[in-house]
């Protein structure tokens, strides 16, 4: 067993140490021992440092960010007051989509609502949906995390593939880098397998001694549990899920999932040399990486807030129906769901759904609402102008800036 790369930079956090594995590729089925013998390579794997009892010290300038971004995140948490219920659904759908990103997973705001009332047509809109999914339940398992719970968001994020064992520890090796046959000359080799269930323990430990600032536990947690890459497929997103849980869990955010994984995305080179970084024993660039990732994405959320609030408030001027009309109380709904059925539209409200359809039609006719026959699923109702709303946000979370 050896060390790894050195940081330029000495960092009080322990680094990565390595263990030679040996691979043996798929292809030697068939083949005699001996023959295959010969086919095998050394490869190292890593041997992450355990840290349930270390504490990180990121330098004053990291500490000061994580202390700011900790409050804007609360304020900006705070701020939305009464609105929360209007809001919080298009922020938990706007972090899943920005962290599926991160992994070259895009779809419009229309395609993944599309895909949440069941239209199957666009793969990577299923995925973001069930990115969604996911963050749903790590913010609902964040007041008791644990082994079980990770594994619970896993199930969710991954429910729908049969090849990467949604819900399991993985079961082989994984790896970063530019071959998918081999780990033989990759960029990172995940510790192997055995080792998974204790780090996973270890990290969630961590995250249990208060001592440690929020924001800090954050990204030094999410840095352990990408280094650790427990799972086959899905790590990223599960972790970024983990993230979201943590930040409730600590009591940083209590209403919303600010989604931090939109300012990630305005640099995700940046994000992932942090995690380099993280490995050869240096802490500050990842809790810096969050820090400002938090206070891009308050900013960028906001702008989003103040664009479909205006949208709202300018709906009553072009509504002409009665005030006892269900169109008036459709008008909320469609802040949370801006695509729509008559079947989705009539549960939200509790009537039948012969009862919604002049409340629809009244809404397209003030040209708040369109409808679009979707392949297969019928007629659907959307707003365009909270959609474009959403996709501007995207828009402007894919763009690196200052």
């Amino acid at each position: 067993m050896g060390n790894g790369p050195a940081s330029p930079e000495a960092a009080p956090w322990p680094a990565l140490e390595y263990e030679e594995q040996v691979w043996t590729p798929s292809t030697t089925w068939g083949l005699r021992a001996a023959d295959a013998g010969r086919l095998e390579e050394p490869y190292l794997a890593a041997v992450p440092p355990l840290i349930a009892d270390a504490v990180p010290h990121p330098s004053a300038e990291a500490m000061e960010s994580a202390r700011r971004a900790e409050a804007e995140l609360s304020r900006f948490d705070a701020e939305l007051g009464d609105r929360i219920g209007a809001f919080a659904p298009i922020l938990l759908r706007s972090e899943a989509a920005s962290s599926s990103q991160i992994e070259n997973l895009t779809a419009s705001a229309r395609a993944i609502l599309n895909a949440e009332l069941g239209v199957t047509g666009k793969r990577n809109a299923l995925e973001i949906v069930a990115n969604t999914r996911a963050m749903q339940a790590a913010i609902r398992l964040a007041e008791s995390i644990s082994a079980e719970t990770i594994l619970e968001m896993h199930a969710v994020l991954m429910a729908e593939s049969t090849a990467h064992r949604p819900g399991q520890w993985r079961n082989e090796p994984v790896w970063t880098g530019t071959r998918s046959d081999s780990p033989v000359g990759a960029e990172y080799v995940a510790p192997r397998h055995g080792r998974v269930p204790e780090l996973v323990d270890d990290v969630v430990s961590f995250l249990r001694a208060e001592a440690v600032p929020p924001l800090v536990a954050v990204a030094v947690s999410h840095a352990q549990f990408e280094t650790i890459h427990p799972f086959s497929d899905g790590n990223g997103r599960t972790g970024r899920a983990l993230a979201q849980a943590v930040l409730r869990h600590r009591g940083v955010t209590r209403n919303i999932a600010v989604p931090v994984s939109a300012g990630l995305l305005a640099n995700v080179e940046g994000y992932h040399q942090a995690l380099t970084e993280y490995r050869c024993g240096n802490v500050s660039p990842i809790v810096e990486a969050f820090a400002a990732a938090s206070l891009r994405a308050i900013g960028n959320a906001r702008q989003l807030v103040q664009q479909v609030q205006s949208i709202r408030d300018s709906w009553p001027q072009r509504l002409k129906v009665r005030r006892s009309s269900n169109a008036w109380r459709l008008l909320d709904v469609i802040v949370r769901r801006p695509v729509l059925t008559a079947a989705v539209a009539a549960e939200e409200l509790g009537v039948q759904t012969p009862n919604i359809y002049p409340a629809l039609r009244a809404l397209g006719e003030a040209g708040i609402l369109r409808k679009k026959d979707e392949y297969r699923s019928g007629p659907f109702w959307r707003s365009d102008e909270v959609l474009h709303a959403v996709d501007a946000f995207a828009e402007r979370a894919g763009r690196r800036s200052a």
